[in-house]
């Protein structure tokens, strides 16, 4: 993808195809609005697309894409009015029955962590800031024996947990969860195998899901 004109192609492609497949549904969604069960906490990396790796279609997630997949947790000082809001949003507007929080490999901010180079970051005006909420999940991760191979990973795995625990600072989550009106749930897609792994709530452990057979 190198200029708009190839997005454009994209779009035309969309319109002639899936849009005229689906137009039914497209017209309800626009009539009736939006009410997906499920909200999706994701990274921005480009190669890590909910609606892509889990084959659903418009209306199914509400989708919320930032760096390192991180929620911040609830502050009385709004410093991340966007991340919230849409939290909000979504729990108390869409009335999802679900959050995930899925972390990735060979995750950008992650990787930045590991090498500690969050300290060369710090004086950019937002990026170090925002990092700078996933050092709980590195400290977490030294303190696990580990081999060096895997550190990256398990860092991955820390943020995803680091989150799911910042999410029950919400009164409005934590009160639902609590109720079993919402479920957490953490994942890790692996971008060159294609595995996905789900976090056991149990144990703290993520265990691969098998492909299965279609």
């Amino acid at each position: 993808m190198t200029s708009i004109d190839e997005l454009i192609e994209g779009y035309r492609r969309f319109r002639h195809s899936r849009f005229n497949t689906a137009q039914a549904l497209y017209r309800e969604l626009g009539d009736r609005g939006q009410s997906p069960e499920v909200m999706f906490i994701a990274c921005c990396d480009s190669r890590v697309d909910p609606a892509t790796i889990f084959d659903t279609g418009p209306g199914e997630l509400f989708v919320l894409r930032n760096v390192a997949n991180l929620v911040p947790p609830n502050s009385p000082v709004a410093k991340h009015q966007a991340m919230s809001a849409a939290l909000e949003f979504a729990v108390l507007h869409l009335n999802v029955r679900h959050i995930v929080v899925m972390g990735h490999a060979q995750c950008g901010g992650a990787k930045a962590l590991l090498d500690g180079i969050h300290d060369r970051i710090a004086n950019a005006e937002f990026i170090g800031a925002w990092m700078n909420m996933a050092l709980p999940a590195r400290n977490r991760m030294l303190l696990q024996p580990h081999a060096p191979e895997d550190a990256l990973r398990l860092l991955e795995y820390c943020i995803v947990q680091l989150s799911l625990e910042n999410l029950l600072t919400y009164d409005w989550i934590r009160e639902r969860f609590e109720s079993g009106q919402i479920t957490l749930h953490g994942l890790h897609f692996g971008i060159a195998s294609g595995e996905l792994a789900v976090l056991d709530p149990a144990t703290g452990q993520f265990r691969a899901v098998p492909p299965g057979v279609l």
